[in-house]
């Protein structure tokens, strides 16, 4: 028989209170993640459709919009199922489902940040090769990469937690990612550095990537002029805003699996919120709004 597990909504004033405004939560929530598609989407059809746009860097811009949108779609659908049901419940298959595509498309977005620093520091660092460096067939070959190293990865941890007995059956969160480590008799030091090493290639590596183009572009647009000093911080400043948020969402994340930190239920869901609502919707706005092209598409879209 089929395990089941009693997913208990983190609100501040707990499930009396879920009861009271179940329906404004859940119009809420369904408004934002109508915002979500639709301000992601946007910014991925402009791209599409203007051939000035047609270049690495919005490309790369648009593939990560995509996986915000997807990301979303592995929450929304059940969390607002869950609002209307009277009984929160969640199988462990369906759970373990929603855990690997969570952490293999945030494994993805952290690539795909990787591609777009390395699209930035030879369009800066080496303007003259650009054109032979960052072919079609490399930005694909980038794309491609970033949406399927992950996967297997991820597939090996979830594979074993299918696996583990389970002691609990009451999941604290408003759906399933790393907590569900806490539903399991005994995790093993093999078990942990296993972890550690899928955060290490899908997030750690990544990051010293990204920090070690954009030192190299700060050191070369240091000592160059003004202009080109302006023209890397108008493409490179929207990265780094976005690679920043989400790696405080991933620093978040790994302390309350593998640190075992007990956090306040306040912040919990304040960080929940964060994850589901606010990164999906900060990606389309840093990029609609800081990068000049296609702030300029969006300007004659709705003016």
């Amino acid at each position: 028989m089929e395990n089941k597990l009693n997913v208990t909504f983190i609100t501040l004033g707990g499930h009396v209170e879920m009861e009271k405004y179940r329906y404004v939560y859940f119009v809420t929530l369904f408004i934002v993640y109508i915002l979500i598609i639709c301000s992601n989407y946007i910014i991925v059809y402009l791209i599409w459709i203007h051939q000035n746009l047609h270049e690495p860097m919005y490309i790369f811009i648009a593939a990560l919009l995509l996986n915000s949108v997807l990301f979303s779609t592995t929450v929304y659908p059940k969390l607002l199922t869950d609002i209307l049901s009277d009984k929160l419940r969640i199988s462990y298959s369906a759970c373990l489902f929603q855990f690997q595509i969570f952490y293999s498309l945030g494994g993805s977005e952290f690539l795909l940040l990787a591609a777009m620093s390395y699209d930035r520091y030879v369009s800066i660092c080496k303007p003259l090769k650009y054109p032979t460096i960052m072919t079609k067939t490399t930005v694909n070959m980038f794309l491609v990469s970033a949406w399927i190293l992950p996967a297997p990865q991820v597939a090996v941890a979830t594979g074993m937690s299918a696996n583990k007995k389970l002691c609990s059956l009451t999941l604290e969160g408003v759906f399933c990612k790393n907590t569900i480590y806490e539903l399991q008799c005994i995790e093993t030091r093999e078990y942990i550095i296993l972890d550690m090493i899928v955060l290490l290639n899908v997030a750690v590596v990544p990051v010293l990537f990204i920090l070690f183009t954009y030192t190299r572009i700060f050191l070369i647009t240091y000592r160059s002029g003004r202009e080109v000093r302006k023209k890397a911080a108008q493409t490179c400043l929207p990265h780094l805003i976005v690679l920043v948020n989400f790696c405080c969402l991933c620093v978040y994340d790994v302390i309350t699996a593998q640190l075992d930190f007990d956090f306040p239920k306040t912040v919990r869901l304040i960080m929940s919120l964060q994850i589901v609502m606010y990164h999906p919707l900060f990606n389309p706005i840093m990029y609609g709004f800081q990068m000049k092209e296609i702030y300029k598409h969006l300007k004659r879209l709705f003016c």
